[in-house]
């Protein structure tokens, strides 16, 4: 094989759609806009536009809420610390807090702190300490024999 043989897969690369040029192309003069109007002139924006009548999005009933001061989670579950523990970039034998799972790269940035989930299996028995855990996380790490300590556990501990 030289280089001058390589080549994309078959379909990989579609060719762009080259518009008015000419009638030979098939989307010559007019470009495929039809002739005249608004949409064949350039800068038309109405795509909600009704026609004076109140568009759908309007008359729809608006729902839900967004919590301006919402608490947002960096999600880890038990399945991905017991594989980081395996490959030996997490220490089983020392507590693993928030900050231990950002170094290991296990979490990407700790967000408003770390919310471990009960997806996947812990063997081993390891002692964690993090933002938030659901129930059943917290009840697989203790039958596996570790421990789990939450800052809202703690926090309700001192109520």
């Amino acid at each position: 094989m030289k280089l001058n043989e390589l080549n994309d897969n078959p379909g990989a690369a579609r060719r762009k759609k080259r518009v008015a040029r000419g009638p030979g192309s098939g989307k010559g003069k007019t470009a495929g806009r039809g002739i005249k109007g608004q949409k064949s002139r350039s800068g038309v924006a109405i795509n909600a536009f009704e026609g004076g009548q109140m568009p759908l999005y309007q008359r729809l009933p608006k729902r839900g809420f967004n919590k301006p001061n919402r608490k947002e989670w960096a999600v880890v579950n038990l399945g991905a610390i017991e594989k980081f523990i395996e490959a030996g970039k997490l220490d089983a034998s020392a507590p693993i807090d928030e900050a231990a799972l950002v170094t290991s790269g296990l979490v990407r940035r700790r967000l408003d702190g770390i919310r471990v989930l009960a997806k996947g299996e812990i063997a081993r028995k390891v002692d964690l300490v993090v933002s938030g855990a659901s129930k059943a996380a917290v009840e697989a790490v203790e039958k596996a024999g570790g421990s789990l300590k939450t800052a809202q556990a703690e926090a309700a501990a001192a109520e």
